[in-house]
């Protein structure tokens, strides 16, 4: 939604600006992370305002470092919000995608482009082009994660942020 893109943003430049801040978690409520875009604001008349694929951009230009705690799905821009971080930490049960090509999407906020500079060619045209999920353990085969845990994801990635 447009409030919870502005929070993200509100909240990432005040981080950024913040000198008693070392490090930045981003993550989700409820056991999940992200599940992307509601189809239904495509359809919507278009509106003045903020735009994921800046927000990404934001999020990869902190000089703080950004990590990203993956619980229940990443999916869409969500896993697009989660490649733009500088880490992923993910529970083993996550599963993460790109499925809005099954109704005929491609990934809008520079997904195609992070997807293949983390995993590679084949892995992330596989990703983008069928729509597949992924679990955790596959994820971080492919260099996707760079920590899959069975415990809180919260605490572990706040473990990370605190080793960087």
């Amino acid at each position: 939604s447009l409030t919870t893109l502005q929070a993200l943003e509100d909240g990432l430049k005040k981080a950024d600006a913040d000198p008693s801040v070392k490090a930045v978690m981003i993550c989700g409520e409820n056991g999940k992370f992200s599940a992307g875009a509601d189809i239904r604001g495509f359809s919507a008349p278009k509106r003045q305002g903020i735009a994921l694929g800046p927000i990404i951009s934001v999020i990869e230009r902190s000089e703080k470092p950004v990590v990203a705690a993956i619980e229940g799905i990443a999916l869409g821009g969500g896993l697009e919000v989660a490649l733009g971080c500088h880490f992923r930490i993910a529970h083993v049960k996550a599963r993460m995608g790109l499925p809005e090509v099954t109704i005929g999407l491609l990934p809008g906020a520079e997904g195609t482009q992070r997807l293949p500079r983390l995993i590679g060619v084949p892995a992330a045209l596989d990703m983008i082009t069928t729509g597949r999920h992924i679990l955790a353990p596959e994820a971080l085969k492919l260099g996707l994660v760079d920590e899959v845990v069975e415990e809180n994801t919260v605490e572990a990635a706040i473990r990370l942020a605190n080793k960087v």
